[in-house]
């Protein structure tokens, strides 16, 4: 009886005093651990707050000391004399874009005979540009124009200084001033109401029909010149300057726009050239292009009324 009675009143005392003792001890525990690192928490975050704050001021003070800020480089200043119809005119306005040139613009329409012009340019030619480094202060002609300022500014993208790559380009450019522009000029001129160049049938005092034959004979002798572009001077490459456009290119798609105003039926890849000019060279070719299609467009719209 004793033994019972031992264990019936000591094991079930003990146990729930040990385990009513533990969470006492947790609980006075935990309270006292969080408040002392609340209490240095507190600081420690402040202080660590403060120091950032400090870093954040102090660090854009000494980056602008460390790195002051670079100034733009300043783009060569052009000034040109144009007409906005006149894709002479337009080659060198889209040079000037796609070379990145700062360059005004003055529009020379019925300026051109002016004594103020003509003491500059005897010529009475555009475009034309004025620049210091010129011995006479003046350039015209447009391939002229693209040589020049390729050849001072150093832009070999357009121009390349390798003999035989410029060799190309001055070749591709001479024969169209010299063989492919005289056709259009013929076929296109009378329609756009420019005066033709003396010596001309459309310039003389023929009879309509003489000066519509030549006319149409000029048309008809294009398709010659044009392929030898594409086979010869192109050959398989996208331009004539390789995978990027250069001075002859610019100046062949823009004497290819002329030839909207007689409906000329250009071969599915001069259509395809000029788009990928325009694609290339962005608004630098599509601004001037614009102002020679809209010239073109109102033409059309005249003859038709």
């Amino acid at each position: 009886m004793a033994k019972a009675a031992t264990k019936s009143t000591s094991k079930p005392a003990a146990k729930p005093a040990t385990k009513t003792a533990k969470p006492a001890a947790k609980a006075a525990v935990k309270p006292a651990t969080k408040a002392k690192a609340k209490a240095v928490a507190k600081p420690a975050a402040r202080a660590t707050a403060k120091a950032a704050q400090a870093t954040a001021r102090a660090a854009p003070k000494a980056t602008a000391k460390a790195a002051p800020k670079a100034k733009p480089a300043k783009k060569p200043g052009l000034k040109l004399s144009m007409l906005k119809p006149s894709v002479n005119n337009m080659t060198v306005r889209v040079f000037a874009r796609a070379a990145g040139f700062d360059h005004a613009e003055t529009d020379a329409w019925g300026l051109t005979r002016s004594p103020e012009f003509l003491a500059r340019n005897p010529a009475h030619l555009t475009p034309m540009i004025e620049d210091k480094g010129l011995p006479r202060g003046v350039l015209w002609e447009s391939c002229a124009i693209m040589q020049y300022l390729a050849n001072k500014h150093g832009l070999e993208k357009f121009y390349p200084k390798a003999p035989a790559k410029r060799a190309m380009i001055d070749s591709a450019m001479f024969y169209l001033v010299g063989t492919l522009y005289p056709y259009v000029a013929r076929a296109t001129y009378p329609a756009l109401g420019f005066p033709q160049y003396a010596g001309e049938v459309g310039h003389s005092d023929a009879h309509p029909d003489r000066k519509s034959e030549a006319q149409k004979a000029a048309a008809s002798a294009i398709a010659e010149p044009l392929e030898v572009f594409h086979s010869f001077f192109r050959n398989g490459k996208p331009f004539i300057g390789g995978s990027n456009p250069s001075i002859a290119d610019i100046r062949l798609a823009a004497t290819l726009e002329f030839l909207a105003v007689i409906d000329y039926a250009l071969p599915q890849w001069a259509k395809d050239y000029m788009a990928a000019m325009e694609k290339k060279l962005g608004k630098a070719y599509a601004e001037p292009a614009g102002d020679v299609r809209g010239y073109i467009a109102y033409v059309r719209s005249q003859a038709k009324a």
